[in-house]
């Protein structure tokens, strides 16, 4: 670990650090690989739970939807996490209770009839990740808390990038060796979750090694409950009076349920319709990656120049055109074998516009609702933009489901394009509209 700290320190850029700070960026980068190797096996657990525990659409619905739906308690958790004294502890509590049942896939039977007898099996997997997911609305946060405490301005940007790119090499190094272990041997996942285990409960005790002191300054005067009132009033308050926000989320609504619905869709286009194997859908999911962290740079510039709707417009297409892609797909499914993997022509485009976007959400997500607030503003305009896409994440999902069992793939990526369309005229609508009120 410390020559490859040493390593990445020398060929960055990055001002001669303080002693603190390299040993957070050394705590920092331990925590981030191991997380991101979690996160490389995470990127086929849907595909799992369809293929090789036999589990319905309907059910593979609510394992997406577990990921975001946990946002919506963010209120609550972020005024209770604001009268936490012991931060390191609490890291360390959540990563073993929310990561270590991830082990008991282990004991999981490797028989197609005894998992397709009883929905059991589907049931404690589902519940083991809304476990899981349930811990990151109080790690999330408290990552930037600690790192703000012990980077300074000027380094925290180039630290934090430097760690998240080597973390996403680790992320896609782990999804193609996983994919190929899988088509080896489909039930390597109940031991393999025991090494995601282990990384998950590690990453958050080298998180919680962080040096970090409450500020009493910031001890809060006011009451629990009165604190959350304060903050719901404060997002009607915000919805109501700040229009360029309420049109930007209103177009994310229209986005978020296109997304939301057809994610689950397209893992099991990918199953029932092409047949894929676990190393084709990694290698898809890479391809888009990779081309991702390669666009990331210019988009970067890009928002720093435009109004972020029309960034978001850009965004929205993209996805459009890449579920119109899935569409072209199903009713030209040409391909060839390379190997093991199953390269259809028209999934090319798909890649493509799937990095575009996997590269510009990445930034419009994190930056996009900063843009219509002053800067001490910030937190509170992203936790109302995470708690509107927490609702979305309550229906959507299963809607695409019921959409897909009802009238096929075609209609529902259709539906979801459509609503992309409505997303993007909103946006442009928007931008325009406020640029003719200032001439």
């Amino acid at each position: 670990m410390f020559s490859l700290v040493n390593f990445l320190l020398q060929k960055s850029s990055i001002n001669q650090l303080l002693p603190e700070e390299k040993r957070t960026f050394r705590l920092h980068l331990g925590y981030t690989i191991l997380d991101n190797f979690v996160a490389g096996v995470l990127t086929l657990n849907e595909f799992v739970f369809l293929r090789s525990l036999n589990g319905s659409s309907y059910q593979l619905s609510f394992l997406f939807q577990f990921s975001v739906i946990v946002f919506i308690f963010l209120i609550l958790i972020s005024e209770w996490l604001k009268r936490v004294k012991n931060k390191q502890k609490l890291i360390r509590l959540t990563g073993f209770l929310t990561r270590a049942p991830l082990a008991i896939l282990l004991f999981f039977p490797r028989s197609p009839e005894v998992l397709s007898s009883t929905s059991v099996y589907h049931l404690v997997f589902l519940s083991l990740f809304l476990i899981y997911y349930l811990g990151n609305p109080i790690i999330f946060p408290t990552i930037n808390l600690f790192l703000k405490s012990n980077y300074r301005h000027e380094n925290f940007g180039k630290l934090y990038s430097l760690a998240t790119v080597t973390g996403k090499v680790f992320m896609l190094i782990t999804a193609f060796i996983y994919g190929f272990i899988l088509d080896y041997d489909k039930y390597a996942y109940t031991w393999v979750f025991v090494l995601v285990a282990i990384a998950g409960v590690t990453s958050t005790v080298l998180l919680s090694r962080i040096h970090y002191v409450e500020n009493e300054l910031d001890k809060l005067v006011i009451g629990f409950w009165q604190s959350i009132k304060k903050s719901v009033t404060g997002m009607r308050r915000i919805m109501k009076e700040n229009t360029p926000f309420r049109h930007f989320e209103m177009g994310f609504l229209f986005y978020g349920f296109a997304f939301m619905s057809t994610i689950t869709v397209t893992t099991i286009f990918f199953e029932k319709e092409l047949g894929l194997n676990y190393f084709s859908v990694a290698t898809y999911k890479n391809s888009y990656n990779i081309l991702a962290l390669f666009m990331i740079p210019f988009f970067g510039r890009v928002l720093g120049k435009v109004d972020p709707r029309k960034f978001a417009a850009v965004t929205f297409a993209s996805i459009m055109f890449f579920l119109l892609s899935l569409v072209l797909t199903y009713y030209y499914p040409q391909h060839i074998l390379i190997g093991n993997f199953k390269l259809f022509y028209s999934m090319i485009p798909f890649v493509l516009f799937h990095a575009v976007f996997a590269a510009t959400m990445s930034l419009l997500w994190s930056i996009g609702s900063a843009y219509f607030c002053k800067p001490h503003e910030a937190g509170e305009y992203q936790s109302v933009h995470l708690f509107l896409t927490a609702t979305r994440a309550v229906f959507a999902p299963i809607l695409g489901v019921i959409f897909y069992e009802l009238y096929g793939f075609v209609f529902t990526f259709s539906i979801g394009a459509a609503s992309l369309l409505i997303a993007i005229v909103i946006m442009i609508w928007s931008y325009r509209r406020e640029r003719s009120k200032n001439f």
